[in-house]
């Protein structure tokens, strides 16, 4: 029993002694990436190259280097892989899908086009939609093609 006490004390001693030597200052924890993000991460990813990770509020993020590809896979906190994404030329759009913003976008001009596979569940097959940055004299949009090379208005950036 005293043993048990005496470590127990001992313990006490060693946390107070650490808390005082910071000055009482209350560090904020920086997130780091879960076991099971890093482990599935490895799995699917395993020739990956340059990988280096960014932790936010709500994601878990690897960007990395894929088949001399630069690549960005999502998780979310809880660790379940929300997707991947990488920049890919414009030509890599379905002739449908660059006829459509020709058309309906015609004053603008086609910048950075980036490719977003996730998981599909109700598949085993992924799917993949692209988001294209288009500039305008005054503006800038950002449109999504499905799987169906179908154009659709997503956002406006500014």
């Amino acid at each position: 029993m005293k043993k048990i006490f005496l470590t127990i004390a001992t313990i006490g001693l060693l946390g107070t002694s650490v808390y005082a030597s910071d000055g009482g200052k209350k560090t904020e924890k920086t997130p780091t990436v879960t076991y099971s993000v890093k482990s599935e991460f490895d799995s699917t990813f395993s020739e990956a190259t340059n990988v280096s990770w960014t932790v936010t509020s709500n994601v878990q993020k690897a960007t990395f280097t894929l088949n001399d590809v630069k690549m960005t896979a999502f998780y979310n906190l809880q660790g379940e892989y929300l997707g991947v994404t990488q920049d890919v030329a414009y030509s890599a759009l379905d002739a449908k899908a660059q006829k459509q913003i020709a058309t309906k976008y015609a004053d603008y001009k086609v910048g950075e086009v980036i490719k977003l596979t996730t998981p599909d569940d109700e598949t085993t097959s992924d799917q993949t939609v692209y988001f294209v940055d288009l500039a305008g004299k005054t503006d800038e949009l950002l449109v999504r093609v499905n799987n169906s090379s179908d154009v659709f208005f997503f956002q406006k950036i500014k």
